[in-house]
């Protein structure tokens, strides 16, 4: 296996900007929003009072050993309780709901970025790293922005209170038991850089082991036909263990940070015990001065449960820290560039993929013309170099050459899955960055060398080609490429589960499929990339009945790798090095005595040997 490295994070602190952007999706729905922060500070305030009825209970009924309206405080307190109940009950189902909400809105982003991107986005990020992003980070997320909002918040606003109270009540003692917050704000300062480190760094390995997972699953087969298990198992190991390493790293810190705060925050409630009780016991105190027993009580109660919200907040603040990675992520997922896309204009006239404006949509012909075109995946290799072209409506243009000629690049410009780095393709005389995307692909049926099916049955895998199609329709699709001789053979027909990527059918099966697919969308412009490669050669016969009446009147460009397949195309078009080396018909082309000449011969001779060899009972 190897790993692509995901885009490296260099943010050394938490990034406001970032949480602003992820907060946004909280207030989306600002009616829980704002309930949930109603109930938040009626809780805050509700416990900021019960040191206040303390004071109140010891200096009323204790100290002078009086009961008098001691009724009327228990209905008070109770009443106090139950009104608290309500509100914890309230921003708890309510920060549930944003969780979901916020995890939903998310990925319902992420997920549309996603089917809006390029195929060069697809190139270059790993299928383990987007599962990690939309599943994993996602989930920490929505939790983090629901719920530490609820743990802050609350945090914020009875530390606030409690420091009011406590001002109030003595401010020379208030003051000295602030005394243990500024270390408290060095530690954190000094600690949280070391935590981001390494909580960013586990995050990194945990997309590396998603995507570890991903490889073994989809390449089981492959692992055990080479006898790979103890390669991967030993590189799976190295990463876990990388992951392992840097997730005890910032579990070591936070096992520092927070005892730190214990500590200080006990420090600070025995300063307020100590000089608090000189009060008590020395009314004529210098500094502190006359305090009472209530209010002693309600000082220590305010002192230690002040760092109570603090810790809380540090806790929260170091979460933060670890989760800013998959902050970053996330963002960064949702904030890639669009490498294709069509301009303000373009969307203006004929609408997105969302809502397509159709009526403007002019019909498509066919004729496709490039001119000067260059292309590069990479600047310093380019692929294409001013390479022109033109193919009249219903032709059928015929790729071939070495692999990496650029045989694909020139298909993929045409659907616009890339586009010209220089020069301009023409569809129909106008240059296709003038349409819309959808206007083009929707018009274009495209069959890969390796065939994809998704879950469900044989006829909704079909039905992918045009979702409205009846039944009959899908059969008719079928029939003409012959993929209902094996598709009535099934016990359920066109209701057989294909199962996941079509894992229960055979290649060539799953190739009928799409090919029946492809036809039942009536595309004006077929585009078969290696498409009869990976299967045999009694299914290609099918398959080239097939197309030699469907691609009739209509644009197709065909690579091909088994030149049989392509002596019918009305021209064959000879690729090297990104340029037309030789262009004509099947018949042309061997009389030139040229490179497609050799090829073919070679090719005939080989299929004339595996062809004597399978009469011999040898292959």
């Amino acid at each position: 296996m190897s790993y692509q490295n995901e885009e490296d994070f260099t943010n050394e602190r938490v990034d406001p900007k970032l949480w602003k952007r992820l907060y946004a999706y909280a207030w989306r729905n600002k009616k829980i929003f704002l309930t949930t922060i109603a109930c938040l500070l009626f809780v805050a305030t509700a416990d900021s009072l019960y040191p206040l009825l303390a004071n109140f209970a010891v200096d009323r009924f204790i100290v002078p050993g009086k009961s008098d309206g001691v009724w009327l405080f228990a209905i008070v307190y109770i009443a106090l309780a139950f009104s608290q109940g309500f509100g914890t009950l309230g921003f708890i189902t309510r920060c549930g709901k944003m969780e979901m909400t916020i995890s939903y809105d998310i990925r319902q982003d992420g997920f549309w970025k996603l089917q809006n991107q390029s195929f060069a986005y697809y190139d270059k990020t790993a299928v383990g790293y987007l599962m990690a992003r939309m599943i994993s980070d996602v989930s920490r997320l929505s939790e983090m922005i629901a719920w530490s909002m609820v743990d802050l918040l609350w945090s914020s606003c009875y530390a606030v209170l409690c420091l009011i109270i406590m001002l109030i009540k003595n401010w020379k003692l208030a003051l000295l038991v602030l005394l243990v917050v500024p270390p408290l704000a060095v530690a954190a300062l000094f600690l949280e850089r070391a935590i981001l480190k390494y909580q960013r760094e586990a995050r990194k390995h945990n997309s590396r082991i998603t995507g570890a997972f991903n490889e073994g699953i989809m390449g089981a087969m492959t692992t055990k036909t080479l006898v790979y298990e103890e390669e991967n198992a030993r590189e799976f190991r190295e990463i876990t263990q990388s992951m392992r390493k840097a997730s005890i790293k910032a579990a070591l810190i936070n096992a520092i940070f927070f005892p730190l705060v214990i500590s200080l925050g006990a420090i600070g409630t025995g300063l307020a015990l100590f000089l608090g009780g000189k009060g008590v016991l020395d009314p004529g105190h210098a500094f502190i001065g006359p305090i009472s027993a209530g209010t002693l009580v309600a000082f220590v109660t305010y002192a230690s449960s002040l760092f109570d919200p603090i810790q809380q907040i540090a806790s929260i603040f170091a979460d933060f820290q670890s989760a800013q990675a998959s902050a970053e992520r996330v963002i960064s997922l949702i904030d890639a560039p669009i490498e294709v896309q069509d301009t303000p204009e373009v969307m203006e006239k004929y609408g997105d993929i969302i809502d397509p404006k159709r009526e403007n949509w002019e019909p498509i012909t066919g004729n496709i013309r490039f001119e000067h075109v260059d292309f590069a995946y990479n600047p310093e290799e380019p692929v294409l170099q001013d390479f022109n072209l033109d193919i009249e409506a219903g032709q059928t243009i015929a790729l071939v050459g070495e692999t990496g000629a650029g045989k694909s690049t020139i298909v993929n410009l045409v659907c616009r899955f890339y586009e010209p780095t220089a020069g301009t393709i023409y569809i129909d005389g106008k240059d296709y960055r003038t349409r819309s995307q959808l206007w083009l692909q929707s018009s274009l049926g495209y069959v890969l060398q390796s065939p994809h099916l998704f879950s469900g049955t044989i006829a909704d895998n079909i039905r992918y080609g045009r979702p409205d199609a009846s039944m009959e329709e899908v059969k008719q699709a079928a029939r003409l490429v012959h993929a209902d001789r094996f598709i009535t053979e099934q016990a359920k027909g066109y209701n057989t589960e294909v199962g996941e990527g079509g894992i229960r059918l055979s290649t060539g099966q799953k190739q009928l499929i799409c090919f029946a697919r492809v036809i039942l969308a009536d595309p004006r412009i077929f585009v078969l990339d290696e498409a009869t490669s990976s299967i045999d050669t009694e299914t290609e016969q099918l398959i080239q009945e097939a197309i030699t009446t469907v691609l009739k009147g209509r644009t197709s460009l065909v690579v091909a790798h088994r030149l049989s397949t392509i002596r019918n195309a009305d021209k064959i078009l000879v690729i090297r090095g990104g340029k037309i080396q030789e262009s004509g018909t099947h018949e042309e082309l061997l009389a030139l005595g040229g490179y497609y000449h050799d090829l073919y011969e070679h090719q005939f001779r080989e299929e004339r040997l595996n062809t004597a060899m399978k009469n011999a009972g040898l292959a």
